[in-house]
């Protein structure tokens, strides 16, 4: 299945349908996120929430969000919510959701690009480290705000 990357401009029907499907195997903790959720992270500056579409049906198969962001030491850029529909793993998506961030994080001036991925998604951390990504040895926290 040949697969194309944009970047959302604008919060669509057709996408709140896609991540209808999508989220939930991403996170079943989780829910999608509403017109009005995805309006929002479409217009936030730092964010790009790249989509990945069946070139031949033109259907939504997957999705990423990079964020971008300066801090006092350089521009950084962060890989989240990487999710491609199990009729579409193996179609390359994954890779070209990826690609498409790693270049666009690029253009935006990043001198990195980091991601979390756990280990028991093995075809995933194979994918990331395929395209060059380095396991780095740290802690990853996390602070639960409820």
């Amino acid at each position: 299945m040949p697969v194309a990357v944009s970047v959302a401009h604008e919060a669509t029907s057709e996408m709140v349908v896609a991540f209808a499907k999508l989220i939930p195997q991403l996170s079943s903790s989780n829910p999608p996120p509403s017109l009005t959720e995805l309006t929002a992270i479409v217009a936030h500056p730092g964010c790009h929430l790249l989509l990945a579409r069946d070139e031949e049906t033109n259907t939504i198969v997957g999705s990423l969000t990079l964020v971008v962001f300066p801090i006092p030491t350089a521009t950084r850029a962060w890989i989240e919510d990487v999710v491609v529909d199990g009729d579409a793993r193996g179609s390359g998506a994954g890779a070209a959701l990826n690609t498409e961030a790693i270049k666009l994080a690029k253009s935006l001036g990043a001198t990195t690009v980091d991601l979390t991925s756990r280990p028991s998604r093995e075809a995933a951390n194979r994918l990331y480290q395929r395209l060059g990504f380095e396991l780095r040895n740290t802690n990853c926290y996390r602070f639960s705000i409820h």
